[in-house]
């Protein structure tokens, strides 16, 4: 049994997150700026990289591995990714392989997906306005994401939204997304803006606390909050009218640090163990090594026990961003 992965604080580490590429086929405001540039493709970890990698974690105890972008089903052989990891769910060492997607190549994979494994996909969805949805991505098409949708729900996948809650546009959008998610049975979950990046779109012009979009959610829907977890961040409410969960991600307001059990692996190779911290131990090199990756359990061991205590969103002046990282490099 290989020794698990524990921070200096006790939290035990058991997600892991695994961005395939920062590149993405929509150009939404808050997650990248418009002339964004890519890592070359030569610093990129190849699929069996990916796959190597992720394999170690799985073995030092991860139990949920997300796979994230940019947006990932651009990426060239991410399929390969999957049905190699799909092992892991066979043998019982990974509990969970899930995807987060724009969905507008989800027809198209959905059931191959489903074929490995995949049981559940969150896809970013922040209005069903298409003008408005056109506006945010950049041209975006919103019918794509729709007929990616149901694909998946053909496929058999359950589906969870996420919608980003842009002052300004959520405010419009927030009881149609929550009356199409409810009628379909889906979770939603909504996501306070976080500092990341020089985007186009200011994170202090457009951040909104999510304690004031619950309270227009309740002008019309009566929630009631619920001991739940998928996992992740969220913190889930019942809709008393339907049964229905919504999920509250308040990465700002009321920060979440003190269970963190996640980890982030670039499509470079760097390793994140906060989301809000620059700092990161860099695994692309130690694999790359002619010596066939000697130190690369000590290397990931020092990084989680050095794992940050919480992120520094809250000490950033008018919540302008603190980080350069694109939220695109790792998928949030």
């Amino acid at each position: 049994m290989q020794p698990r992965l524990v921070d200096d604080f006790g939290r035990t580490i058991t997600y892991l997150r695994v961005s395939v590429t920062d590149r993405c086929n929509l150009r939404c405001g808050y997650c990248m700026a418009g002339e964004v540039s890519f890592s070359p493709r030569r610093d990129v970890l190849t699929i069996e990289e990916l796959e190597f990698l992720t394999s170690v974690f799985i073995e030092r105890g991860i139990r949920k591995v997300r796979v994230t972008g940019g947006e990932p089903l651009v990426r060239k052989g991410v399929m390969h990714l999957f049905r190699g990891l799909s092992r892991h769910l066979r043998s019982g060492d990974l509990d969970e392989l899930c995807l987060t997607t724009n969905g507008i190549l989800l027809s198209k994979y959905a059931g191959e997906l489903a074929d490995c494994g995949v049981r559940r996909v969150n896809v970013s969805l922040d209005t069903l306005d298409r003008r408005r949805f056109a506006e945010i991505t950049s041209g975006g098409d919103l019918d794509e994401v729709l007929a990616g949708i149901e694909a998946a729900r053909d496929a058999g996948l359950a589906i969870k939204l996420n919608a980003v809650a842009q002052k300004g546009y959520i405010e419009r959008d927030v009881h149609s997304l929550v009356q199409f998610a409810q009628d379909r049975h889906f979770d939603i979950s909504f996501i306070e803006t976080m500092p990341l990046g020089e985007v186009k779109t200011s994170c202090a012009d457009r951040y909104l606390p999510l304690s004031e979009l619950r309270q227009l959610i309740e002008r019309r829907w009566m929630l009631a909050d619920i001991d739940a977890s998928t996992g992740g961040p969220a913190r889930y409410a019942r809709v008393e009218e339907t049964g229905g969960r919504i999920g509250f991600i308040t990465a700002l307001s009321d920060c979440f640090c003190e269970t963190c059990n996640r980890l982030r692996l670039s499509a470079t190779g760097a390793l994140y163990t906060c989301l809000g911290h620059d700092d990161f131990t860099d695994l692309r090199a130690i694999i790359r090594r002619e010596d066939g990756a000697v130190g690369l359990e000590d290397a990931i061991h020092a990084a989680v026990a050095g794992k940050p205590k919480s992120h520094e969103f809250g000490n950033s002046p008018g919540r302008e961003p603190v980080l350069k990282r694109y939220m695109s490099a790792l998928g949030g």
